[in-house]
């Protein structure tokens, strides 16, 4: 079928905006107190996400009507700055926060390379798995040059530490070689020593460890590592069917820890009950729903990869926040995207929308 340009996906625009209004509203609710406490100011958490926003839409405009032909050639050296960042984070120019280091920048100017480094990583495997496609089906060519690439990258940010992105990007990149057409014996093996990796990780980190422990029976440890995941069911019991009412958590009264960031969703739960978290992860599952189809309807194996790993992205850290939040998996320090206060991840989220709706204005099925 001839190419030809035409309007860019509408449902997933909307559920892309929709997502973004309900996390503004939740970033308020949920953060109003203690940030009236600590900054004297109701709406500070708040207005900065709504800056952020309005800087998102904006690039996820740009990036919408940028040349399609230009997005690969974009792909290696947004792929070097990401990796040239994620060296500088863990540098004394990373900046440290909550026993992390996590951020680069000047004040409150600030951004986590590892968010850039999903975008980056996305497009770079895109791009070389389109010109070595044939060679997926070898483990040697096919399959170890990106496991090296991708053990690069997950290892510059579990230094960070931070295992749960590492994971994401992991899992992220998996799915990109499935849908490239690695053997399922090769993903086989690659998730088996994954998940070896991953308990490694969480033998050698005490912290980590205690975590996990704790995640198996979090009702033995109530005042410590057991302590957050109990306060989010908490939460979520607490909303029932329809929520306590919007603003009136009380698990946000210093109750809950992040409340505004990795624990958003327990809110969300609390206020707006169950039919509140049942539209969020509906809304989710249209998002994966149209990107999905974007990626099955894309011009090329380029952008058929890249709409299949921006997807796979944004639901997987999705899926694992929800996870995490209702208790199904241990504590990972992942944000809720579109819905989480944090700029970076809200800025970087909505590029690679603009990503997905760009691919989409060149669908073959119209």
């Amino acid at each position: 079928m001839r190419l030809r340009k035409g309007p860019p996906d509408f449902i997933l625009f909307i559920t892309t905006l929709l997502l973004v209004g309900i996390g503004l509203v939740m970033v308020f609710s949920s953060s109003a107190v203690t940030s009236n406490i600590w900054y004297d100011d109701a709406y500070f958490y708040f207005k900065r996400q709504l800056i952020w926003a309005l800087i998102g839409i904006v690039c996820m405009l740009v990036v919408m009507k940028l040349n399609y032909l230009r997005i690969k050639d974009m792909a290696i050296p947004l792929m070097i700055v990401a990796l040239l960042c994620l060296i500088l984070v863990v540098t004394p120019l990373g900046i440290e926060a909550k026993g992390a280091t996590r951020s680069l920048g000047v004040g409150f100017l600030r951004f986590s390379p590892s968010e850039l480094a999903k975008i980056a990583m996305v497009m770079f495997l895109a791009k070389v798995m389109e010109v070595n496609l044939d060679s997926m089906r070898s483990f040697v060519k096919g399959i170890i040059p990106y496991l090296i690439l991708i053990a690069l990258v997950c290892g510059l940010i579990m230094l960070q530490p931070d295992l749960g992105t590492a994971f994401a990007i992991a899992g992220t990149a998996f799915f990109m070689m499935l849908a490239a057409g690695a053997r399922w014996s090769h993903l086989g093996v690659i998730a088996v020593s994954g998940a070896g990796l991953v308990a490694a990780a969480i033998a050698v980190a005490p912290y980590r460890l205690e975590r996990f422990i704790a995640f198996l029976n979090p009702w033995k440890y109530p005042t410590d590592e057991g302590f957050q995941t109990i306060q989010s069911l908490y939460a979520l019991g607490s909303g029932g069917l329809f929520g306590m009412g919007l603003g009136r958590s009380r698990q946000k009264f210093f109750y809950l820890p992040e409340q505004h960031t990795d624990f958003i969703f327990a809110i969300l739960g609390e206020e707006l009950g169950f039919l509140g978290a049942f539209l969020v992860i509906c809304l989710f599952l249209l998002f994966a729903w149209r990107g999905f189809k974007i990626a099955l309807n894309a011009p090329d194996t380029f952008s058929s990869l890249l709409a299949t790993g921006l997807t796979v992205m944004v639901v997987f850290q999705a899926a694992i926040n929800i996870g995490v939040v209702s208790g199904a998996l241990p504590v990972t320090g992942i944000t809720l995207p579109f819905i989480s206060y944090g700029g970076s991840s809200l800025l970087f989220s909505m590029i690679g929308v603009g990503l997905l709706l760009n691919i989409s204005r060149y669908s073959t099925y119209r």
